[in-house]
């Protein structure tokens, strides 16, 4: 793309006039965004990012993505060596830690004065407070789903009601579909902890409790690893091979690849998946437990950050709100990161939705009324903890240690880590 500079854009009368409107910001001023990715989600960013620059000439915008997998350890990286991009993707998860090592600043201050928040929701909004301050910009809500192939669940004859379908029809489902196409039934998420704790919350509690420490009773993470062990070794979820493939990347999905017709991930990824798929898919709930209470939730999928490391406040600001805000700049990001929380976005989103868009908003629509509520954010040590349930979880699907002594392992290590992390 051409830069456009401002002896350029002062050459026209309507781009004079369009400059007045803009802030009087210097040139060469840079800000960094850094966030987590997959190239469906680079291509929108990098697209909004051009738009800001053709809005604010002098302005230099610097993106950096790299996969979800990496991400965590370079921002913890970044953040120890006093180096942070201006603004940084964050995750509800991880919110409430950053905030507390002092890493965010609070946007307050700039609410009404650079940042229009009067058409978001307040709950999204809500979402991203730590402290009764406001620190992270929702930039959509989100729940769990499992894109699954439309074709290969009709040649098997699945006729399942997957908004409602309990552990056991889940498993039925899989054998089914692996007996008719050849496909395994689904992708085993024995090492996902979003997975293992909406299992947890399915059995009535929180896997931390409000004082935030490890509330998971090692018999209910040891029978989630047993309900995947079971359909792993029935040779109807992909094998350990593939399970053992942590945070892999998108195009390694078997819904993907069509080694499986079933994967898991968050609702604003349906886009990218159908992106890469042959074959429509469809959205189901995470299994239910039968008699049991709703595992899912409905979560900020992803917020803007302002790091305490940013060198221009005001041009940061200024992005943060073109991403809620700029009809041109919604209008590229769509619902990819989640539904937005913006009323006027989702109304003028709405007739050029495309049919996997049509998807995520319609699963959210059914979903409502079947999740639990937003629990509080998880504790400082929480990606730690992560790493610890996938690092056990690793040793149980490869046979090298008992489900029980293992689950009895990560709780223990779970609290410890929770604990040094205080």
């Amino acid at each position: 793309m051409v830069k456009l500079t401002r002896r350029a854009a002062l050459g026209t009368i309507g781009a004079a006039t369009a400059m007045a409107a803009m802030p009087a910001f210097a040139a060469e001023r840079r800000i960094r965004h850094f966030w987590w990715g997959n190239p469906e989600r680079d291509r929108r960013t990098f697209e909004v990012i051009d738009l800001y620059k053709a809005h604010h000439p002098g302005i230099e915008v610097s993106g950096e993505t790299i996969g979800w997998g990496d991400y965590w350890t370079k921002m913890a990286t970044q953040t120890a060596g006093g180096n942070m991009a201006d603004l940084v993707q964050m995750d509800y998860r991880f919110l409430f830690e950053y905030v507390r090592r002092g890493a965010l600043q609070s946007l307050d201050e700039h609410i009404g004065n650079g940042l229009d928040l009067s058409n978001l929701d307040a709950g999204p909004v809500e979402g991203g407070m730590v402290d009764g301050k406001l620190y992270a910009l929702n930039i959509g809500s989100n729940t769990q789903v499992m894109p699954y192939n439309i074709r290969l669940l009709d040649e098997a004859g699945v006729d399942a009601d997957v908004i409602n379908w309990t552990r056991e029809e889940f498993g039925a489902a899989c054998e089914q579909i692996t007996s008719k196409t050849g496909a395994r039934g689904s992708d085993d998420y024995s090492l996902t902890t979003e997975n293992m704790e909406a299992w947890i919350r399915q059995e009535g509690y929180e896997f931390y409790d409000a004082e935030g420490n490890v509330a998971a009773k090692a018999e209910d993470v040891a029978a989630f690893w047993q309900f995947w062990a079971d359909l792993r070794n029935a040779g109807i979820v992909a094998d350990k091979n593939k399970t053992v493939m942590v945070d892999a990347s998108m195009s390694d999905w078997g819904i993907v690849t069509g080694d499986s017709a079933i994967s898991s991930c968050w609702s604003n990824q349906l886009v990218a998946v159908q992106s890469l798929t042959q074959d429509t898919i469809g959205a189901a709930m995470l299994p239910h437990k039968a008699g049991g209470v709703f595992g899912q939730y409905i979560k900020p999928s992803q917020f803007l950050a302002l790091t305490r490391d940013s060198t221009d406040v005001e041009a940061a600001v200024a992005y943060m709100n073109d991403w809620v805000n700029d009809p041109e700049a919604t209008a590229v990001l769509g619902l990819e990161r989640g539904i937005p929380a913006s009323s006027v976005v989702r109304e003028a989103l709405a007739p050029n939705l495309n049919e996997a868009e049509k998807l995520s908003v319609e699963f959210f629509a059914a979903v409502q009324d079947k999740v639990s509520p937003l629990p509080l954010p998880a504790p400082k040590g929480a990606g730690e903890v992560r790493d610890a349930f996938a690092r056990t979880g690793t040793e149980v699907v490869l046979g090298s240690m008992d489900i029980m002594e293992a689950a009895e392992r990560f709780v223990d290590d779970a609290q410890s880590i929770v604990d040094r992390a205080r």
